[in-house]
C-alpha cells in the first residue's frame, strides 16, 4: 500500500474548487474549498450536498 494520496480536480472556478482525493487507506474524500472554508466530505455526504445544491438552484431558478 503506497502512502501517497492521489488528487484530482473536479472542477474550479475563479474562487472556489472541488476536488477528490484517494487516500491510501481506499477511502475516497471530497473537498470543497469556498474561499477561506474547506469542507471534507465521504461519497455518501458528498452525494447529499450535491443534491442539496441541484434542489437549491432549481428553486432560485423559478424565482
Amino acid at each position: 500500500m503506497s502512502d501517497e494520496v492521489e488528487t484530482e480536480n473536479l472542477a474550479v472556478t475563479e474562487n472556489y474548487v472541488a476536488w477528490v482525493s484517494h487516500e491510501p487507506d481506499d477511502e475516497t474524500i471530497y473537498h470543497l474549498e469556498l474561499g477561506s472554508v474547506t469542507v471534507h466530505l465521504f461519497p455518501e455526504e458528498w452525494e447529499e450536498v450535491v443534491e442539496l445544491v441541484r434542489i437549491a438552484a432549481e428553486e432560485a431558478r423559478k424565482r
